[in-house]
């Protein structure tokens, strides 16, 4: 299934002039017009075989940039560009993940496909952890029965090419019946049981050939209440989206996609022997990695509509694959909206509120540091810890990134070292994070240019 969702074209004024708000306002609405009846005849077709069509109109002077921007922050398959734009594909295919199509003439065009990474599903794949974990003995324990916070690893048989997640289909997310869950979860069976912690329990079901999560929680949990407004205004392609709620007397519940492929974490737990026999974990992956979430953390600081959201769970453990290899955040646990949080206030000081809204984003950006160690090292934060009898993993990497030593911490597993360069702008990257404070902060956005390997971020660094 394709859901056909960016199309860039070329708004042409006439005259020599410059345009006022007025005639800018009115050649847009035209452009409105002109798509609503271009596409009405595509509306019903789309709508039988479970195509979302959805026209967004993104006004900007830098084509290319604001094409960039919009197929990044929607789950975006395809982006059709008109021809006058097609001496720009290679700077766009290079800057997004997804397939291209030029126009060279009517009904004509040139296909791109995407550069996106793609994780194979037979026996060798690094995200199906379940199946090759088992073959070593000394971490089968600890991969098979990951961290409370974990979600399970990929089911044995993977989802058709056509599998969509239901958060992006049409009609949802929505309301759903008690009955309804007692359906998806087999009557709520302790074997759909995935994780249980305190007084919370997470189900895996089946919705419609699809596999979702159901997150239990008490009736008077205010949490629910809380993720609910956030989630039900969070769409993004790099966070793991609402399916749908319930509430009933006796508990609520909130329903999302299932992550097929596990966490980062899972994946970076695989022994040397398994990681050697495969090449889906390398470093350009692990820079790819490091860029969604990076850009999934930018959306919730900078670009919500609402005002910024804090994950505060940024980690290998709360990151995860869907069934297609996009990476998500898991926000379905810790997240804050913070003008909500702050509003609880009674007329507090603007200071107060910038100071109590800097904590909460530079949590999240320190935390996205350690990710990036995570990244580098190969190694989880909290399973070394624990193997490391209370030493953290900052602790030990952050003296040889400071010493410029990043071959003493870079995972050893890693054999192919033609994409060493982008390691360093990882390691760049989580300097920033993790000395960033209120005397010298960076923004997301600034944290993410250096993962990329932007040269004047990188010089200032």
């Amino acid at each position: 299934m394709l859901q056909l969702q960016l199309i860039a074209v070329r708004i042409e004024f006439s005259g020599h002039g410059e345009m006022n708000r007025t005639e800018l306002e009115e050649e847009i609405e035209k452009k409105r017009e002109e798509f609503h009846s271009t596409f009405q005849p595509f509306y019903r077709r789309c709508k039988k075989n479970e195509v979302k069509l959805e026209v967004i109109l993104a006004a900007g002077y830098d084509p290319c940039e604001k094409t960039i921007e919009q197929a990044q922050n929607y789950n975006t398959q395809w982006i059709v560009l008109d021809s006058h734009l097609k001496k720009h594909k290679a700077y766009i295919h290079g800057r997004v993940t997804c397939n291209i199509a030029v126009f060279k003439g009517k009904d004509v065009a040139t296909l791109i496909s995407s550069r996106t990474p793609e994780y194979k599903t037979d026996d060798k794949s690094v995200a199906n952890v379940g199946v090759i974990a088992k073959e070593d003995d000394e971490l089968q324990h600890e991969v098979l029965n990951p961290p409370e916070k974990s979600f399970i690893p990929a089911p044995t048989t993977p989802p058709s090419p056509g599998w969509y997640p239901l958060s992006w289909r049409t009609g949802f997310p929505r309301a759903f019946s008690i009955s309804e869950l007692r359906e998806i979860t087999n009557g709520f069976a302790d074997s759909n049981i995935v994780v249980e912690e305190h007084e919370k329990k997470v189900y895996k079901g089946i919705y419609q050939e699809t596999r979702v999560l159901i997150k239990l929680f008490s009736a008077s949990d205010d949490q629910f209440w809380s993720l609910l407004k956030i989630l039900s205004r969070v769409r993004h392609r790099n966070i793991l989206n609402l399916v749908g709620y319930c509430c009933t007397d006796a508990s609520l519940y909130l329903l999302c996609d299932y992550p097929c492929n596990g966490t980062v974490e899972t994946n970076l737990l695989c022994s040397q022997r398994v990681m050697s026999q495969q090449r889906d974990f390398q470093w350009r992956v692990r820079w790819y990695i490091a860029l969604e979430i990076g850009i999934g953390l930018r959306y919730l600081h900078e670009e919500c509509v609402d005002g910024p959201i804090a994950d505060l769970s940024v980690c290998s453990t709360c990151v995860v694959f869907s069934s297609g290899s996009t990476v998500m955040l898991s926000i379905f646990n810790t997240a804050k909206w913070l003008k909500d949080d702050l509003s609880h206030n009674e007329d507090p000081p603007a200071e107060s509120l910038n100071a109590e809204e800097d904590k909460h984003l530079l949590a999240d950006i320190h935390d996205y540091g350690l990710f990036l160690i995570e990244l580098i090292t190969g190694k989880s934060a909290q399973y070394f810890q624990k193997q490391a009898k209370g030493q953290s993993l900052i602790d030990w990497a952050l003296p040889y990134l400071e010493n410029g030593s990043l071959n003493q911490v870079m995972d050893p597993r890693v054999t192919d070292t033609s994409d060493t360069g982008v390691v360093s702008h990882m390691s760049r990257a989580a300097l920033l994070c993790l000395k960033n404070d209120t005397a010298h902060k960076f923004s997301i956005s600034e944290v993410l240019a250096v993962v990329r390997g932007d040269q004047f971020a990188v010089s200032n660094s």
